[in-house]
Order: C-alpha cells, then sequence, then structure tokens
C-alpha cells in the first residue's frame, strides 16, 4: 500500500518523521530487550514494566502520527470542502472511534 494516499493526504511533516522514527528506533531497541529479558527469565514484574515502556512509547508516536494527520491533511482536506471535506470529517470520526476503545 506504500504510495498510495487519500487524495488530501500531505504527507508527514519531515521533523515529525525524524521524531516518529527516533521513537520507532527506541521502541525497537525496547521490544529485543524485552526478549532477552524472557530469555533471562527476568522477574515477572520487571518484563511487565518493560512491556508498558513499549506500549507507551508507541502511544506517544501514534499521537505524534494523529497530530500531524489533524493539522496537516485533515485540516487541508476540511478547508477544501466538497467531497474531500466530507471523507477528511469521515476518516476522523473513523479514527477516533477506533482509538477511543
Amino acid at each position: 500500500m506504500a504510495g498510495q494516499c487519500a487524495p488530501h493526504a500531505m504527507g508527514i511533516e519531515a521533523t515529525t518523521k525524524r521524531d516518529l522514527l527516533t521513537r520507532l528506533a527506541r521502541v525497537r531497541g525496547q521490544v529485543e530487550g524485552l526478549s532477552r529479558m524472557i530469555e533471562e527469565e527476568r522477574y515477572c514484574p520487571e518484563i511487565l514494566q518493560q512491556f508498558a515502556a513499549v506500549r507507551a512509547g508507541l502511544q506517544a508516536a501514534e499521537k505524534k502520527l494523529f497530530v500531524n494527520h489533524l493539522e496537516g491533511c485533515a485540516t487541508h482536506a476540511i478547508a477544501q470542502g466538497g467531497t474531500a471535506a466530507d471523507t477528511a470529517r469521515e476518516e476522523l470520526v473513523d479514527l477516533f472511534y477506533r482509538y477511543m476503545r
């Protein structure tokens, strides 16, 4: 699906992209650490704490990307009006519904 975008897609702002990639690299390292902790049979609460850190890291990256979409793509589409605005609003409702659970 790479390269396929909604008609109102504007891409990821350069500083946001760098920040997301940095955050994901950190999460990748945390997941690798989790594997080592499990292999070493570390104390369960320590492992669970690391799971929470991974989850928090992913949520922070997710929020950053959501803000990028809201401030860029969605705002642009809504300002255009018409079908683009309708599509953007539907996407936002769907995103809110999915992530509010």
